[in-house]
């Protein structure tokens, strides 16, 4: 591997000048920064990462804001966390993970030092702190999720009230009326996680204009099996369920339906909507309306990489339609029987 000794020799130039054309750190003649320049092609001389960042004003580094709180989907998390390095990568940058409980200070810290070019938000709550601060800051920033007030920021996200009205929809269409929801646990909606409550507000104002009575609950334990028991109690004729939740608890599904004995599709058909896990391992793979990690990631560092680079102006808000994918978890109701007079 060629050393900055090997392209000052190749240029005829000392070491120095070679850092100095190639961090942009000093002014240089125009004929000896080509000349150095052209030494370190021929040479293919990586500079190091201090030298890049100087010449291009930039570090090529996006930090990801990502607060891990008790009531955390460390799983979901991840992935998300993941999709933008992957994501970030790909478009030639690098991220730092800021997973701190003072997120706050991690944005200051991030955009006050030039640590990172930009800035990535998950996890966002209806009234989330990081929004007024991102108002603040020079610093480019953009938003996977949508607090409540998106004016000045740049928000992108699935539209979970398409995908609650989407999950309503197919169940009706099958001829399943009494349908229950399985939300978060208690903890994530008093947090204010917008996701959650972007989509319970979506499924009841939908159930509303198609005119049927819906049930909500909220897990506890990490399964379903409380949630399902409130469902029935208020529901005894539930004949559908929508899962908008963890993985641990829609996994548990079928087992609590099952000790009730009642079966997945044709007591009790299923969807799975708004989650970022697939189904297919479940006992019964459930008909799934994903939020794509990929999908939501790629185009916020998509968007950053584009007011980082170009200054664009871009909508406050970018939703992703949504998408249903049909495993065989919901059937059509059965008829009921007529009676027939002697």
């Amino acid at each position: 591997m060629a050393t900055i000794e090997d392209v000052a020799r190749e240029a005829g130039v000392s070491i120095s000048t070679v850092s100095y054309a190639l961090s942009g750190k000093r002014a240089i003649s125009a004929t000896t920064r080509e000349r150095v320049e052209a030494a370190a092609t021929k040479l293919a001389y990586l500079p190091h990462a201090s030298a890049r960042m100087l010449a291009a004003n930039r570090s090529h580094i996006f930090a990801v804001t990502a607060p891990l709180h008790p009531d955390t989907d460390h799983s979901a998390h991840m992935t998300f966390a993941m999709e933008v390095t992957k994501a970030a990568r790909e478009r030639d940058y690098d991220t730092l993970l800021l997973v701190h409980k003072d997120a706050l200070e991690g944005m200051k810290r991030s955009a006050a030092t030039s640590l990172a070019d930009g800035i990535v938000v998950l996890d966002v709550d209806a009234h989330d702190e990081r929004a007024s601060l991102a108002r603040q800051l020079d610093c480019p920033v953009v938003f996977i999720g949508i607090p409540e007030d998106t004016s000045g920021l740049v928000c992108v996200d699935l539209d979970f009230e398409a995908a609650a009205a989407m999950s309503i929809d197919r169940l009706l269409d099958a001829g399943r009326t009494s349908i229950g929801l399985i939300s978060h646990p208690e903890e994530t909606l008093a947090r204010e996680s917008n996701f959650p409550l972007r989509f319970r507000h979506g499924f009841e104002r939908h159930a509303a204009e198609r005119g049927i009575d819906i049930a909500v609950a909220n897990p506890t334990n990490h399964r379903a099996h409380e949630a399902i028991a409130e469902l029935l109690e208020r529901k005894p004729d539930l004949d559908a369920i929508v899962l908008n939740t963890n993985i641990d608890v829609a996994g548990s599904v079928t087992a609590a339906l099952a000790g009730l004995g009642r079966s997945v599709p044709a007591d009790v058909s299923v969807v799975a909507a708004g989650v970022t896990f697939s189904t297919l391992r479940f006992p019964v793979p459930f008909d799934t309306i994903p939020l794509d990690a990929h999908a939501s990631c790629s185009t916020a560092v998509d968007m950053l990489v584009r007011l980082v680079e170009n200054r664009d102006s871009l909508p406050e808000t970018t939703l992703i339609p949504p998408t249903y994918i049909e495993l065989g978890s919901v059937a059509a109701a059965p008829k009921p029987e007529r009676s027939t007079v002697a």
